[in-house]
């Protein structure tokens, strides 16, 4: 699993005109999943994100009751390494991707976190103030540190 944090002064998501999902003074994330991702991968991510001290203060969402916005994007894997066009081999397919969006959505809820989503799937406008600015991208592949 792989996801994008920025810290936003407002976020939101639009589909077919309509918001489905917005915050302020929070956190944007989006979600890139992989065939080999579990529940484990997205629950130990959803905890880094909300405890990340990336906020004012160097304090976290969790310190601040920050709202985040999640957003599933299976381009994070994509490979461009060849060519023009990218491959999107190693992003897992929507009936394996969007069970662990909900689940990182669900474990940072779990921790007390208000959550916006987008619609997974979905053409989706995603608008953003990015405040720092800061964008930090962490893998569940990583090494724990």
């Amino acid at each position: 699993m792989r996801v994008v944090v920025q810290t936003v002064g407002r976020a939101s998501v639009t589909v077919d005109g309509e918001v489905v999902g917005a915050v302020a003074d929070g956190l944007l994330v989006l979600v890139g999943v992989t065939h080999t991702d579990t529940p484990a991968d997205a629950d130990r991510l959803a905890r880094k994100v909300w405890e990340l001290r990336i906020l004012d203060g160097e304090r976290s969402a969790s310190d601040l009751g920050a709202p985040v916005l999640v957003v599933s994007q299976f381009t994070l894997y994509a490979d461009t390494r060849r060519g023009r066009r990218p491959s999107w081999s190693a992003a897992a397919p929507g009936e394996v991707a969007e069970p662990l969006v909900a689940a990182f959505a669900a474990a940072l809820r779990a921790r007390g976190a208000t959550v916006a989503t987008g619609t997974f799937g979905a053409h989706m406008l995603v608008e953003s103030v990015n405040v720092g600015p800061q964008t930090l991208i962490l893998d569940s592949d990583a090494p724990p540190g």
